[in-house]
């Protein structure tokens, strides 16, 4: 049997948190949230992990996790530049941040060639999200069935500044219907919660709205996807600098064309991320806890 592989978007700015948060201590022992991720994907039976990463930042990363995980799961690393995959004739040398996660999952290419799932370095997505994803991976994924787990939207809000998320439309039967990227989410004091519309005004969204918290799977095929469909988008956008390329409008793009199906694993999991270095203090807390209930064991590795 094949173990699936995880890949984990790991080449973010991080400008918002104010410094390196994908790999920034939160447990008991200084592991970062990127390490709870791996932990539950060797449990739940992935084969291999492929970091995302800049090459400005390969080197605290492989001081962090080279040799850490023994024989427990293989380790690979993927390089997102600014001219990766990047069509010729097109200058990208005004960008102003990375083209975005479509583009990351692409580097990933050339030591991806399993079903594999994607997911970002700084969310934590708890143990049955990886257990359901390993289980579709294994026994569904197809060049035509993808998956997405999706999480109910007040448990994924943080308490000191705004969010994006994807908000999906799902059938009857779990398969996703439409995913719409809302921006600058929050919870208010009277309103509940809105996000901020292009015309400026905020517009209210139902605070168990299921969305996408980028952990997404997938079959290999898509690559050959990914690969004309972020050149085409390379084309288009080459005058806008700070355009990106969203894993949500690939997977919208390819339901609306009928090229594959996506579905959806509803997970009742508490998400945690430091989108913010204010978010910090109460991860630390949420994972001391878990570590108190057996849940970890501190070291993890």
């Amino acid at each position: 049997m094949t173990k699936p592989t995880l890949v984990i978007l790991a080449a973010g700015m991080g400008s918002r948190y104010g410094g390196l948060k994908q790999i920034d201590g939160v447990g008991p022992s200084e592991e970062g949230i990127i390490e709870y991720s791996i932990y539950d994907a060797i449990r739940a039976g992935f084969g291999k992990v492929v970091f995302v990463i800049r090459k400005d930042i390969e080197a605290p990363f492989r001081e962090k996790f080279d040799g850490k995980f023994g024989d427990q799961i293989e380790v690979a690393y993927a390089f997102q530049g600014m001219d990766s995959y990047v069509p010729e004739g097109v200058d990208h040398t005004k960008r102003e941040k990375p083209w975005g996660t479509t583009h990351a999952m692409l580097v990933a290419k050339e030591v991806t060639h399993e079903p594999f799932a994607v997911i970002n370095a700084d969310d934590y997505y708890g143990i049955k999200a990886f257990q359901q994803m390993a289980s579709f991976l294994v026994a569904e994924a197809s060049p035509k069935l993808f998956s997405m787990v999706g999480y109910v939207l007040h448990r994924t809000l943080s308490d000191h500044g705004t969010v994006n998320r994807g908000v999906t439309v799902v059938s009857p039967d779990f398969l996703l219907q439409d995913v719409n990227e809302r921006l600058k989410i929050e919870r208010g004091t009277d309103d509940g919660v809105t996000y901020l519309g292009e015309d400026g005004h905020r517009y209210h969204l139902a605070d168990d709205a299921v969305v996408s918290m980028n952990f997404w799977g997938f079959h290999p095929a898509i690559f050959d996807d990914i690969l004309s469909g972020f050149q085409e988008f390379a084309v288009a956008n080459q005058g806008n600098p700070r355009a990106e390329y969203l894993i949500p409008e690939l997977v919208d793009g390819m339901i609306k064309s009928g090229a594959a199906e996506v579905k959806v694993l509803v997970s009742d999991d508490r998400w945690y991320g430091v989108t913010y270095q204010e978010d910090k203090p109460e991860v630390q807390k949420a994972f001391a806890l878990l570590v108190d209930q057996g849940v970890y064991p501190s070291p993890l590795f």
